[in-house]
């Protein structure tokens, strides 16, 4: 799934791009702030810059006109223990794209290019994609594109049950809640602005991915993430490949009364399928 920037300036659609974090430049940074702090309330640039200096590396979106960056998703490699056994992932940090590019699949392509790289380092062995979900946003880019993955709405995958609690307790010991099974950043907490992704009664009731997010992390509203995990295998990839090439947009039926007409359906990369 290769990036053909010419042919997207031509067309006029935005096109992606993997970089390493140390190649932002300054500039490029507070352009992606000033996009961040549109949609995520509590911020300081300074907290964003931390984060992202820790981060691998970040997914650009790139308006084709203005070559002005319109979105981003950081993205940090590291490895996790499940039972004495390192498990080999990569995790996602913040994710956010202008509201009037929402249904471009440039994010779904450079990440899927990122994920067989990924993968064709470690080709014996399956490959984890693990995130915090700030919202039911992030649940659905997992649950829409991933065959296995954990929590699943139909309860299954119960296996990766550990990979989530394992990740939580080496990387996040101290924001764990093992009760709920939930995190909370308390103060440092930078949750998406009310009005950005609320969930309303319909969707609760026509959408059961939404319903299930919601039950899994009632207090979300508060600031509390629900830890995620997807599990990647060479048979995935080429079954989630064979769905992207032949649909133009990743929306379910009953995302898409939910969603912006023009909304990409993510949340790592969809959720209402049949396969998951």
């Amino acid at each position: 799934m290769m990036e053909f920037k010419l042919w997207r300036q031509l067309k006029r659609e935005p096109y992606s791009e993997y970089r390493d974090s140390d190649s932002i430049t300054v500039k490029e940074l507070k352009r992606m702030y000033g996009i961040y702090q549109k949609y995520y309330a509590n911020t300081r640039y300074e907290i964003f810059e931390k984060d992202f200096l820790e981060k691998t590396g970040v997914f650009l979106i790139i308006e084709p006109i203005d070559k002005q960056i319109v979105g981003f998703s950081t993205v940090t490699e590291r490895d996790f223990v499940v039972n004495g056994k390192a498990r080999h992932a990569f995790f996602s940090g913040d994710t956010i794209i202008e509201k009037e590019f929402w249904g471009n699949r440039a994010l779904t392509r450079a990440m899927y290019r990122y994920i067989v790289s990924f993968k064709m380092r470690y080709p014996l062995v399956p490959v984890y994609w693990i995130l915090i979900s700030k919202g039911f946003k992030t649940y659905l880019l997992l649950a829409n594109n991933y065959y296995s993955y954990y929590p699943h709405y139909g309860a299954k995958n119960s296996h990766l049950k550990d990979f989530v609690e394992s990740y939580c307790k080496e990387y996040f010991a101290e924001y764990y809640n093992d009760e709920t099974g939930l995190l909370n950043f308390g103060e440092d907490y930078q949750p998406l602005k009310a009005d950005v992704a609320p969930i309303s009664n319909e969707m609760r009731q026509n959408n059961t991915k939404i319903a299930f997010f919601e039950e899994k992390n009632p207090t979300w509203i508060q600031g509390t993430e629900l830890p995620c995990v997807g599990e990647l295998r060479w048979s995935d990839l080429y079954r989630y490949l064979s769905r992207f090439m032949t649909k133009t947009v990743s929306v379910s039926k009953h995302d898409s009364k939910f969603m912006p007409k023009r909304m990409l359906r993510v949340e790592t990369m969809s959720s209402n399928s049949k396969v998951a």
